[in-house]
């Protein structure tokens, strides 16, 4: 399968628009399963507000959130897919700020240092492209992201050591859900990374935080700790927005991977109660959009 880089691009800014706009109905109906369970009368009117924000934001075609964030492509490349790598990246980059500049977006991308806005949503080494590979025939798969400061700030690592055990990774994840609080916009999806390097455990815990709910870690130990995790963390009573209640969090997902047998990095990366996401999935029968 040859990919239409033309095609690419358009993705590339068809999916920002669309993540930035709608809601996935798997965070919506995590919303609902929230809604029946808060027993805090403040959880319970946050909640509220924030639901009838989702609805009002759909209604009338506007964002979900004024924070359009850095914007991250996942790409995941089958079998027998023929593209050129990079002319794939800047056919995103093309899309990216397209998307921005033909539609009313706030570009919050700045120079680290100068702090100048190109106005692209773009820059050095942003959007941030990465690039994975599976084994299913004839498939492009480009998963967008439009990761939020709010949330991004509550981002953390921990190089633990074997002598820590699990429950040094279980303290370290829960002191830091504590320690955000409020700051990262709660109910949230909390995602953890456990083992690799310090580089890998950071970028898997932001994997883990993407995943839609109700997926579960496909390593069994992971997917043990996800359950014990999410119950602890919505005992904390942070609660919607950090004002009280058991709504902390949606979920806490886990994401794996081997290690060095003298070290256990261990990392948290927080999505906001504004779970944006959105995906193409391009076969040779074109390209087909959702979450």
């Amino acid at each position: 399968m040859k990919v239409d880089l033309n095609a690419i691009e358009e993705a590339a800014k068809t999916l920002y628009i669309r993540a930035l706009k709608i809601l996935p109905d798997d965070v919506k109906s995590g919303f609902n399963t929230l809604v029946k369970q808060e027993q805090h009368p403040t959880g319970q009117r946050i909640l509220a507000t924030m639901v009838e924000n989702i609805s009002v934001a759909e209604e009338t075609n506007n964002l979900l959130c004024q924070d359009t964030g850095i914007p991250i492509y996942n790409i995941t490349i089958g079998r027998g897919v023929d593209v050129d790598g990079y002319e794939l990246k800047e056919a995103i980059r093309r899309g990216c700020t397209r998307a921005t500049k033909e539609h009313p977006l706030r570009s919050s991308v700045v120079h680290p240092i100068t702090r100048i806005n190109e106005h692209t949503s773009g820059g050095r080494r942003v959007p941030v492209i990465s690039v994975d590979f599976c084994d299913e025939p004839e498939l492009l798969i480009i998963d967008m992201v439009p990761k939020g400061s709010g949330s991004e700030n509550g981002s953390f690592l921990k190089m633990c050591i074997p002598a820590d055990g699990i429950n040094g990774v279980k303290k370290f994840v829960i002191d830091k859900v504590m320690e955000a609080g409020g700051k990262v916009c709660p109910p949230t999806i909390v995602g953890v990374g456990v083992g690799g390097t310090s580089d890998l455990c950071t970028k898997i815990a932001k994997l883990a935080a993407s995943r839609p709910l109700g997926s579960v870690c496909d390593d069994a130990e992971g997917a043990k700790l996800e359950r014990e995790l999410s119950e602890a963390v919505n005992s904390l009573g942070i609660g919607a927005q950090g004002l009280g209640g058991n709504s902390t969090a949606f979920a806490v997902h886990v994401e794996t991977a081997a290690t060095h047998i003298t070290m256990n990095p261990v990392a948290v990366n927080i999505m906001c109660n504004s779970a944006r996401r959105a995906q193409a999935r391009f076969t040779p029968s074109g390209v087909e959009y959702g979450f």
